[in-house]
């Protein structure tokens, strides 16, 4: 499981290191690629068999939804295998930089089975937002049990 923030830095090539915490559990299950991802304003990391879980899950959705072809059309056509180097780096192509708004300070986000990566200025007006929105629903927060 991913969980952790971590602030890193992202070169003017695409490459930014992963959080060695991240790299423990992908290690772990024998994996050297992320499936990196457009959603909500930043890019979602999969580690290869998530993301093939979520495709089989995506293919089985009614085809001629409007729904099901706008989360294709933003989803599964904005994914781009990551592969991991022996350094531990990954490569964000630019199509993925661009959409993530990701310059120089990104920050990872561990969201249990994936991972997020944030432009940092995105990812503290976010965090502060959904903080303020965890503030005013503690009560609900306690009927799912947690």
């Amino acid at each position: 499981m991913f969980r952790g923030r971590f602030d890193y830095n992202i070169d003017e090539k695409g490459r930014t290191s992963l959080p060695a915490k991240f790299r423990e559990v992908l290690s772990a299950q024998d994996d050297e690629r992320l499936i990196l991802t457009t959603f909500d304003a930043c890019l979602w990391a999969y580690p290869t068999a998530e993301w093939q879980l979520i495709e089989e899950k995506i293919a089985a959705l009614p085809q001629f939804s409007s729904q099901v072809k706008a989360l294709q059309r933003v989803f599964v056509s904005g994914a781009s295998e990551c592969p991991i180097d022996k350094q531990g780096r990954i490569l964000i192509p630019p199509t993925l930089r661009d959409y993530a708004g990701l310059k120089r300070e990104i920050v990872f986000v561990g969201m249990t089975r994936r991972i997020e990566i944030w432009a940092k200025e995105r990812w503290d007006s976010t965090f502060n937002a959904s903080q303020k929105l965890i503030e005013d629903a503690t009560d609900s927060l306690g009927e799912l049990g947690l």
